[in-house]
């Protein structure tokens, strides 16, 4: 079971920079060679400053603790069980994003072989001005 005394536990905000060599990366990960993703000036052309983020790019943003000291058991116990992002606008190269991670909900949920425990973690995105960009949720299950 994990540990109640962690529900809430928030990290401090951590500076993540949108790089336009990792959007490529990531973008190339994935297989997709949406020009979006890959070109300036066909982004700037379709009205965006920049080259545009995939849109589950901040799966690879830090929130500057490991799982484990956010959750209290090693990352190796857990499995990712699902992820969904709310946007506020799109990420560009160029940008900063200030992420705060927070233990928003920690319960138990039946099972094919009984109760499992369940841990949502929310991620919220915010640019130099503070304003929201996206939020990410996160639910882990302890193996």
């Amino acid at each position: 079971m994990l540990d109640l005394r962690y529900l809430g536990k928030v990290t401090a905000p951590t500076p993540n920079d949108v790089e336009r060599g990792a959007i490529r990366k990531f973008a190339e990960a994935l297989g997709d060679s949406n020009p979006l993703y890959h070109d300036a000036e066909y982004a700037r052309a379709n009205g965006f400053s920049n080259v545009m983020a995939p849109p589950t790019f901040p799966l690879s943003f830090s929130c500057g603790v490991e799982l484990k000291d956010l959750l209290g058991v090693p990352a190796r116990q857990l499995l990712l069980a699902d992820v969904s992002f709310e946007y506020e606008r799109p990420l560009v190269a160029g940008d900063r994003i200030l992420v705060t991670s927070k233990v928003s909900d920690i319960n138990e949920r039946p099972g094919p072989a009984g109760k499992v425990s369940v841990a949502v973690v929310e991620d919220e995105g915010r640019d130099d001005l503070g304003k929201l960009v996206y939020r990410l949720r996160k639910t882990w299950v302890l193996r």
